[in-house]
């Protein structure tokens, strides 16, 4: 399927992108189809139908510069004490203004990349904007709050923002950390790589999304009513305010997370 520039905008608008919104996408490029200029032409049509007041936000997460990531403990899984210190030996630290998205799609590099676009400071969970909320809500990312309040999904949070999926699941949906608390989410220690450096931050966040399917289930049962629902090109799309992911996920992820430690349903 081509999907065209004009066909793009007109679905967007349809799906209720509104102009002067804030709005984070998470996206798979190639489920919507292909793109008459790809990544770019998504990123034009985003920006056209939010309107020179609108800022387009996306992750621009960089998880290997963590020895504690996912990513680091699968590409170092049974590695010898040697052969790790050779592998985080190499490992590129975070730059905000060079470091490449990692996993995050197509959309997600071409705006880290875009010559306007601000990005924030955190070396492995990082977002980037374009538009005239991006300074500000780039502007603080400590390093002890990854996806939390003090990150810029706080910032989203509080400035009214909607969450954007393009052919992606709620799995993808970061709103839903906003809803952890430390009481269910616990805390572990990292050590991140920024330029040639090493930094250690105790007594961080967890985090953990493996439940996000299924609590994005519930959160379209229940607000019905918050979320469009569309077509963009092939891909479903969902469209909701990052504040009614949060609220739903804080209220429901403790009974969730307690009976699956207690083996029920």
């Amino acid at each position: 399927m081509t999907v065209s520039g004009a066909q793009l905008r007109q679905e967007l608008a349809a799906l209720g992108v509104r102009r002067g919104a804030v709005v984070l996408v998470h996206c798979s490029l190639s489920s919507i189809g292909r793109i008459e200029g790809g990544a770019a032409e998504l990123c034009a049509a985003l920006l056209d139908v939010l309107g020179p007041q609108g800022t387009l936000v996306v992750p621009s997460q960089t998880r290997s510069t963590s020895t504690t990531s996912r990513e680091s403990r699968t590409a170092t899984a049974g590695l010898t004490p040697r052969q790790r210190e050779r592998y985080f030996r190499r490992v590129r630290g975070f730059d905000p203004h060079r470091s490449r998205t990692e996993h995050m799609g197509a959309l997600a590099e071409f705006v880290r990349a875009h010559p306007e676009a601000r990005r924030s400071g955190h070396p492995t969970a990082s977002f980037a904007a374009i538009g005239p909320d991006a300074a500000a809500l780039t502007a603080s990312h400590p390093y002890d709050s990854l996806l939390g309040w003090h990150s810029p999904l706080g910032w989203l949070y509080h400035a009214g923002a909607d969450v954007l999926l393009i052919g992606v699941g709620y799995d993808t949906c970061t709103a839903f950390h906003l809803g952890e608390h430390y009481s269910i989410a616990g805390d572990r220690s990292y050590w991140f790589k920024v330029g040639t450096s090493w930094r250690y931050v105790p007594d961080a966040q967890d985090y953990d999304d493996s439940d996000f399917a299924e609590l994005g289930r519930d959160f379209e049962h229940v607000h019905a009513l918050q979320v469009r629902s569309g077509a963009l090109g092939s891909a479903e799309s969902r469209l909701f305010p990052v504040a009614a992911a949060t609220d739903f996920a804080a209220k429901r992820l403790p009974g969730m997370r307690l009976n699956s430690r207690l083996g029920t349903s």
